[in-house]
């Protein structure tokens, strides 16, 4: 018993309660497989509810129908999407139409979706970090910062903008638990 080094037992083999011995898979559920070109049809379906006025229930039914399980091109397909309706929702409709979505039947998790693509787009309008300025000598004497735009169009200013203003009213209505449980979700957009 003295030649036992109790140092190198892996204690948690033998513990039937720990966590390298429970399994992940569990913690999540069953995602449906989406494919690109059903998001695609969901797409102009959406286009369609918005063309006729019905901002609701575009949102709705993107937010219902997100692609959990689909490939990276069907979620970029699905965020284009959201962002539209983003876009296309004046900031006098937001609260109220924020408001009717929470306060419906399963409204927390349609929020917390909404906040996932909130985030998802903010980092996808914001510069790259390979876009940092860089430093030019005037012929005046000074300096000027001059901003690059890989990885940023024209209009990611305003796209950013319009995501702040979302998160801004998303926050006032859900409060911050819906922050936290994106940050904790492990299903993504």
């Amino acid at each position: 018993m003295s030649q036992v080094n109790w140092r190198t037992i892996n204690i948690d083999a033998l513990d039937p309660d720990s966590a390298a011995n429970f399994d992940l898979s569990t913690l999540t559920p069953g995602l449906v497989p989406a494919s690109a070109a059903d998001v695609q049809s969901l797409a102009g379906q959406i286009r369609q509810l918005l063309r006729g006025g019905d901002s609701e229930g575009a949102l709705r039914g993107a937010l219902e129908m997100a692609p959990y399980g689909g490939d990276e091109k069907a979620k970029d397909i699905h965020l284009a999407t959201v962002m539209e309706i983003f876009q296309s929702i004046r900031q006098s409709e937001m609260t109220p139409l924020l408001t009717r979505i929470y306060q419906s039947d399963g409204g927390t998790e349609l929020v917390d979706c909404l906040m996932k693509y909130i985030y998802k787009g903010m980092a996808q309008a914001s510069p790259s970090s390979g876009s940092k300025g860089t430093m030019t000598r005037q012929a005046t004497g000074g300096f000027s910062q001059i901003q690059g735009r890989v990885g940023a169009g024209e209009g990611s200013g305003h796209t950013m903008g319009v995501l702040l203003s979302w998160h801004e009213k998303l926050v006032e209505i859900a409060g911050v638990g819906c922050i936290v449980r994106v940050m904790t979700d492990r299903r993504t957009v």
